[in-house]
């Protein structure tokens, strides 16, 4: 009996920062930084009482940075190439090292790395990393890759645009220019030949919007023709397989991939039956915004999971900030023509912004029955980020990224919500309002609870929707079933409200619903609330569910559930 995996994703560079200056533009010593270190068995086992099942480790590997340590042999990036003081989690300029941010005793970087994976694994937990496939810092350079590996661009012939056996592709005779970009030095950062942008800009002047820091990997596909040359295998190929075999070999557990799309899927069916071979339970999560790609990604390229962002996030968001009926989610999952399953949901992570921000709900507790929603209503993976907990609304500017509601993940910050909880690797609620850890406690129940019925990551989905549609609340609840998956054969009916002025609804099970999970008209069925959780029951006629309806008391936190018997 497989458990609902319940993924808690944390910058550790800010996760573990308990300084809470966060000066716009902040160096390192005056914003503070968080170290593995500050994970400790007393962190990891607060984040396990969530109810959580992995934690997803972002900005592990070392990327371009301003910072410097020039007594290890570490030296700062250009700033022309790097955003922010701290840079990008996903300008990677070596990947096979770590970033030496994360570290106490910087030389036993990898080692501290390794405890932490351990004190994740004692607890009984998982380990994601990102894997970045589509680009690398424009100033990469491995010094710890194994000795009898060659480094990415280490044998390209530069002096043509395009070769399947080149790393990279370039603009013979022509220097890198970045349009817009005022130089924060003296000199320009200089490359020459200019290679290709990350976001596939394949000129040798990308804009100050492109992704200018980092640099195309080329997977055999020539971007002039289109023309596809994977036989025999390219040379990026050979080499993406062996970061992803360096890592699993460190005992991670899974791997997110970034912008999985924008690489070929060949490559992908190549790579992760490569890696399967030796390690068989580990999984990857595809970054991947294109649903007509959808089926091929996981049929062909053999990802686990896709995240579901331009489908349900999107849907959820239009609810929530009443732009959009809740039927939107029901256009969802049937437009998914039965992947729901593999879809990873969430309402926050690095890229988006925070529910709490004056640029999205303002309000932390608006979006959570959209939260139940995407946790409840399928068998796949949810996320949560760091801070989404305690409603952080990542108020304010600090530093590249502007005040724009995100948590930056460029600069040297800490998430001020969050720091009152973690407390300096106490984890207590002290520090929080009253208000903060009623969020937390919603939180904590919603997953503990998938946790205590297996039929919400075993069981079947049925949307009830249909039959509601004279509900005089129809375009703010959101209902269905959940039944099957277990011996008990549980059947759960699900109400979500976005409006708070609903205390009561009823709910009508169609005859067809009571058909599909086992029920027959003549029976009599035992109607408890297991949320908000009630000891009384009452008994009534399967035939009044379908002319009538549940009456359903709406919990406070905007969902309740049902247990029908």
């Amino acid at each position: 009996m497989k458990k609902k995996t319940i993924i808690y994703q944390l910058l550790p560079r800010i996760f573990g920062n308990s300084c809470d200056n966060n000066i716009p533009d902040g160096t390192r010593e005056q914003n503070g930084c968080g170290k593995f270190n500050d994970i400790t068995e007393v962190v990891i086992a607060e984040l396990k009482s969530l109810g959580i099942t992995h934690i997803w480790l972002t900005g592990i590997i070392r990327h371009a940075t301003l910072s410097h340590y020039p007594q290890y042999g570490l030296s700062a990036s250009h700033p022309d190439i790097v955003k922010g003081k701290a840079g990008s989690p996903y300008a990677v300029n070596d990947y096979y090292d770590i970033d030496p941010d994360l570290a106490v005793d910087i030389p036993s970087r990898m080692k501290e790395f390794l405890q932490l994976i351990l004190r994740i694994h004692e607890q009984d937990l998982k380990v994601i990393i990102d894997f970045v496939p589509n680009h690398v810092a424009r100033d990469y350079r491995s010094i710890q890759r194994p000795e009898d590996r060659c480094d990415l661009g280490e044998t390209d012939n530069s002096s043509i645009s395009f070769s399947p056996s080149n790393n990279f592709y370039y603009f013979p005779g022509e220097y890198l220019s970045i349009r817009g970009l005022q130089s924060k030095t003296s000199e320009y950062y200089e490359e020459f030949p200019a290679k290709a942008t990350g976001n596939d800009i394949f000129r040798p002047d990308p804009d100050i919007n492109d992704w200018y820091e980092t640099v195309k990997l080329n997977y055999g596909i020539d971007y002039k023709t289109g023309q596809q040359y994977f036989h025999p295998l390219p040379d990026t190929w050979i080499k993406m397989t062996e970061v992803l075999l360096f890592w699993a070999e460190k005992g991670v557990d899974g791997f997110r991939c970034d912008m999985a799309g924008m690489v070929p899927v060949n490559f992908w069916q190549y790579a992760i039956s490569q890696i399967r071979s030796e390690y068989p339970k580990i999984y990857f999560i595809a970054e991947l915004y294109e649903p007509p790609r959808y089926r091929e990604y996981v049929e062909i390229g053999f990802f686990d999971f896709l995240y579901d962002k331009v489908g349900l996030y999107d849907s959820l968001r239009s609810v929530i900030e009443e732009k959009a009926p809740t039927s939107r989610i029901t256009s969802v999952w049937q437009s998914l023509e039965g992947m729901d399953d593999v879809m990873l949901r969430f309402l926050e992570n690095h890229d988006e912004q925070r529910i709490a921000s004056k640029q999205f709900a303002g309000d932390p507790w608006k979006a959570f029955p959209g939260m139940v929603i995407a946790t409840l209503m399928n068998q796949g993976p949810v996320l949560i980020y760091a801070g989404q907990e305690v409603g952080e609304p990542a108020s304010g500017r600090s530093g590249f990224s502007g005040d724009d509601g995100r948590t930056t993940i460029f600069d040297y910050a800490s998430v001020p919500e969050l720091c009152k909880w973690f407390n300096g690797g106490k984890c207590d609620s002290k520090g929080l309002s009253e208000n903060q850890q009623n969020l937390r406690k919603a939180y904590a129940d919603l997953f503990n609870l998938m946790q205590r019925f297996p039929v919400f990551s075993n069981g079947r989905f049925y949307d009830l929707m249909w039959v509601n549609g004279d509900n005089p609340h129809r375009d703010k609840i959101f209902a269905f079933l959940r039944y099957g998956g277990t011996e008990e054969e549980e059947v759960f009916l699900v109400v979500a409200s976005f409006d708070p002025s609903i205390r009561v609804t009823n709910i009508k099970i169609s005859e067809h619903a009571l058909q599909t999970i086992g029920f027959e008209t003549r029976m009599r069925i035992t109607v408890k609330s297991v949320v908000p959780e009630e000891s009384t029951m009452e008994v009534i006629l399967l035939s009044q569910l379908i002319t009538i309806g549940v009456p359903v008391r709406i919990n406070p936190t905007g969902y309740s559930i049902i247990s029908l018997t």
